[in-house]
């Protein structure tokens, strides 16, 4: 069964009115999901996920028009992975490229489909789009032509990489305080969550001679990009959870209960490809009525528990 992707030019993908010739279909119902295009308009797309060794197959149509015929030197389909900075999107890191040659140097006459199968290939790396670097997939078809400009179209797909259960993940405890005026203890059930988990804790107030108004937790997504001069390390805040409204009274206990589901977040990444890392953070904030701000910061672990 084929299931037509019909997605043109994410991440500016396309190669100009030549990519019009080219179809490129990808078989499978593989699950999807929607992201943001970045073709310069703003609707959204749906893009087939793939697991790391799940192989890509399909198939390629040119299309001739009749009467017409399309002189070339070689057809072509690869599958490529690449990391682009924002910074320095001409000097794109492909880590993943294979090929396979679908014609030798002739002639077509009429309209004509090609399969291709990437079987074997291990995509090492999941895809991402942040706020200063981007990892992506796709199959690249390309006609070579010698004496005009070859016929180019991509076709991009998402990857993803579930893992094993980690192991038994003790609860995290922390006390926090200013000396003779705040005094509380926060538990947070684990260290490590995958990412449809709850987040069960309880923060504990042992002394309070400070008028606190209010409390949240944050969850905090931290990005580092490239390196050197160049490395940037930008942090933005995927939800604001309110715990509590209201001064606590010493002795209160206050309960902790966060879906993460609900929150567009990626596994933990660590020196993907020694050019970025993603980290998350459990951010618990205090606010007292003269609006200072009393914080403690907390990493946990992601994984990915199911492809989706």
């Amino acid at each position: 069964l084929l299931s037509r992707r019909a997605m043109t030019s994410l991440f500016g993908f396309g190669g100009g009115k030549g990519s019009d010739r080219i179809t490129i279909t990808l078989e499978g119902e593989n699950p999807t999901k929607s992201v943001q295009s970045m073709d310069g308009s703003e609707g959204m797309v749906d893009l087939p996920i793939y697991a790391s060794k799940e192989k890509v197959k399909g198939k390629v149509q040119i299309k001739v028009e009749p009467g017409k015929k399309i002189e070339h030197t070689g057809i072509k389909v690869e599958l490529i992975g690449q990391i682009e900075m924002y910074y320095d999107r001409g000097n794109s890191t492909e880590f993943c490229s294979v090929v396979r040659e679908l014609a030798v140097a002739g002639v077509l006459t009429e309209t004509s489909n090609f399969d291709f199968d990437f079987v074997s290939n291990d995509k090492p790396y999941e895809s991402y789009s942040g706020m200063n670097v981007r990892l992506r997939y796709f199959v690249r078809c390309t006609v070579s032509r010698n004496y005009s400009s070859n016929y180019v179209k991509e076709e991009p797909v998402l990857v993803q990489r579930p893992d094993m259960p980690p192991d038994a993940s003790t609860p995290i405890k922390m006390e926090v305080g200013i000396e003779e005026c705040l005094h509380i203890e926060f538990e947070y059930d684990k260290g490590r969550y995958h990412l449809n988990d709850i987040i069960i804790g309880k923060v504990y107030f042992l002394l309070v001679r400070i008028k606190i108004k209010h409390m949240e937790l944050n969850v905090i997504r931290r990005e580092q990009a490239g390196s050197g001069q160049g490395q940037s390390n930008e942090s933005e805040t995927l939800c604001k959870f309110e715990l509590m409204d209201g001064a606590p009274v010493r002795g209160e206990c206050i309960p902790i209960r966060l879906f993460l589901s609900n929150l567009d977040m990626t596994p933990t990444y660590r020196g993907v490809n020694n050019k970025f890392s993603v980290k998350y953070y459990l951010n618990l904030v205090l606010v007292d009525q003269e609006d200072r701000r009393y914080f403690k910061q907390q990493e946990i672990i992601l994984w990915r528990k199911d492809i989706g």
